[in-house]
Protein backbone atom coordinates (compact mmCIF):
# COMPACT_ATOMS: atom_id res chain seq x y z
CA UNK A 1 0.00 0.00 0.00
CA UNK A 2 1.38 3.33 -1.03
CA UNK A 3 1.69 6.31 1.59
CA UNK A 4 -0.27 9.57 0.62
CA UNK A 5 2.21 12.11 -0.29
CA UNK A 6 1.97 15.42 2.41
CA UNK A 7 1.46 18.62 1.55
CA UNK A 8 3.63 20.98 2.57
CA UNK A 9 1.87 23.86 4.58
CA UNK A 10 3.94 26.50 4.45
CA UNK A 11 3.22 26.32 0.94
CA UNK A 12 -0.23 25.89 1.01
CA UNK A 13 -1.01 29.22 3.60
CA UNK A 14 1.30 31.05 0.63
CA UNK A 15 -0.04 30.09 -2.48
CA UNK A 16 -3.79 29.41 -4.31
CA UNK A 17 -4.15 27.34 -7.42
CA UNK A 18 -6.13 29.14 -10.21
CA UNK A 19 -8.64 27.24 -12.28
CA UNK A 20 -6.19 27.02 -14.72
CA UNK A 21 -3.59 25.30 -12.67
CA UNK A 22 -1.58 28.32 -12.18
CA UNK A 23 -0.58 29.32 -8.43
CA UNK A 24 -1.24 32.61 -7.27
CA UNK A 25 1.18 34.09 -4.85
CA UNK A 26 1.48 37.29 -3.05
CA UNK A 27 4.22 40.00 -3.84
CA UNK A 28 7.38 40.16 -1.36
CA UNK A 29 8.08 43.51 -0.27
CA UNK A 30 5.07 44.94 1.21
CA UNK A 31 4.97 44.30 4.67
CA UNK A 32 7.28 46.98 6.22
CA UNK A 33 9.87 49.79 4.76
CA UNK A 34 6.68 51.35 2.45
CA UNK A 35 7.52 55.16 2.86
CA UNK A 36 10.28 55.13 0.81
CA UNK A 37 8.44 53.12 -2.20
CA UNK A 38 6.67 54.70 -5.03
CA UNK A 39 3.10 55.07 -4.67
CA UNK A 40 2.90 53.41 -8.16
CA UNK A 41 5.40 50.48 -6.51
CA UNK A 42 3.19 49.89 -3.02
CA UNK A 43 -0.05 49.69 -5.64
CA UNK A 44 1.75 47.27 -8.01
CA UNK A 45 2.58 45.47 -4.45
CA UNK A 46 -0.88 44.88 -3.67
CA UNK A 47 -2.20 43.11 -6.31
CA UNK A 48 -1.38 38.96 -6.67
CA UNK A 49 1.21 37.62 -9.10
CA UNK A 50 1.42 33.81 -10.66
CA UNK A 51 4.42 31.45 -10.00
CA UNK A 52 6.65 31.33 -12.70
CA UNK A 53 6.24 29.02 -14.84
CA UNK A 54 10.11 27.73 -13.95
CA UNK A 55 8.87 27.08 -10.44
CA UNK A 56 5.48 25.56 -11.17
CA UNK A 57 7.45 22.06 -11.80
CA UNK A 58 8.46 21.78 -7.95
CA UNK A 59 4.43 22.69 -6.77
CA UNK A 60 3.51 18.09 -7.53
CA UNK A 61 6.04 18.24 -4.79
CA UNK A 62 4.76 20.79 -2.34
CA UNK A 63 1.12 20.87 -3.24
CA UNK A 64 0.09 17.65 -4.50
CA UNK A 65 -3.69 16.67 -5.82
CA UNK A 66 -2.86 20.43 -7.27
Amino acid sequence: MRNKMKTNKATAKRMRVRASGSLKRKHAFHSHILTKKTTKNRRNLRKRAEVDATNQRSRHVLLPGS
